[in-house]
């Protein structure tokens, strides 16, 4: 099967390039910078017609969508066109151009915030949080683009570790605490995880058996606390570490700080600040689906992040675990 890779160099495209080659399919890879290599495309997935989408996805079988804004964005107001632009419309242009040319299956890159839309609908998460929105938005009008005849698996995705040659792990700024003998300190709730090489191959069985399905992926589930444990291990601190127990109302009283900095610049963030502690404090958790080693894939995050790491050390003495999202946000993947 020929498959085109939109965002095969980000954090999670580049492992799925791998993972479909090792299995034998010939892959073409879009960039927005021209280069000589015969299977990288050049286009900006943002300004793409859905013409010049048909001409690029031409004589292939399968198509995956692993790029976008992801929920770190602060753009200006209003948030929602901001995603909308990036996660929703070039997917259904996409997905409109597959259909035209005969494009049999295509895997879009997502979050796990949908699979909590769908199973907490009293939580309001996409009336609440513009990009978690336009994540819904983007599987819905892909679908409708897509047609019957066109599956489209959504790969629900929640924090992703690992390493990417050249890209910085989002957590990088934690580890020189995490392997000090400071005290770190999380919220109640926790988060499903998974790996990169779990979402490769993810990607690679849903396009081979044609799935349509909405696909939460998860290795495991862990407390905030726990997640912190790990790191610290994995970073070679020498005895598990102090973990305070962060108040929800003191990370409540943090986030709103936040979201007035915001207003006062005239940005938006894609997850609200003001409903964000109550989100971040439960427990996010999925049932676990893949196969993938945590325990080395937190182990290769910690070595991509010294190795990427000033060399000036921080001086701060204590640090509370910030959200880094895993594709779940997809621009951290690109």
């Amino acid at each position: 099967m020929r498959v085109l890779v939109i965002g095969g160099t980000g954090f999670l495209g580049h492992h799925v390039v791998a993972e479909l080659a090792s299995r034998g399919h010939a892959v073409s890879v879009l960039s927005r910078t021209p280069s000589p290599d015969p299977g990288r495309l050049t286009g900006d997935v943002d300004r793409l017609t859905e013409d010049e989408w048909a001409e690029l996805l031409d004589g292939h079988q399968g198509v995956v969508f692993a790029t976008g804004a992801d929920d770190r964005s602060t753009p200006r107001r209003p948030a929602a066109a901001h995603f909308h632009a990036h996660n929703v419309a070039p997917v259904r242009r996409l997905l409109a151009a597959a259909r035209r040319v005969g494009v049999e299956r295509a895997v879009l890159h997502g979050s796990y915030f949908t699979a909590f839309h769908r199973r907490r609908p009293e939580l309001r998460l996409a009336a609440r949080h513009p990009y978690i929105r336009s994540r819904v938005a983007q599987a819905a009008q892909a679908r409708a683009a897509a047609g019957p005849e066109l599956p489209v698996a959504v790969l629900e995705i929640p924090f992703v570790f690992g390493a990417t040659p050249g890209r910085r792990p989002l957590v990088a700024p934690l580890v020189p605490w995490l392997r000090s003998r400071a005290p770190l300190a999380a919220p109640p709730g926790g988060t499903a995880v998974t790996t990169v090489g779990t979402v490769a191959r993810a990607t690679a069985d849903a396009l081979e058996s044609g799935s349509g399905a909405d696909l939460p992926i998860a290795d495991d589930n862990l407390t905030w606390r726990q997640l912190l444990v790990e790191l610290a291990a994995a970073a070679g601190r020498p005895t598990p570490p102090a973990v305070l127990r962060l108040p929800p109302a003191a990370l409540g009283a943090a986030l709103r700080a936040v979201g007035v900095v915001h207003q006062l610049t005239g940005r938006e963030g894609g997850l609200a600040p003001q409903h964000l502690a109550a989100l971040l404090t439960r427990e996010l958790f999925l049932e676990p689906t893949g196969d993938g080693d945590l325990a080395a894939a937190l182990r290769e995050t910690v070595r991509a992040s010294l190795e990427g790491a000033s060399a000036k050390s921080p001086t701060l003495k204590s640090a509370t675990l910030k959200r880094a999202p895993g594709a779940g946000s997809s621009a951290a993947r690109d």
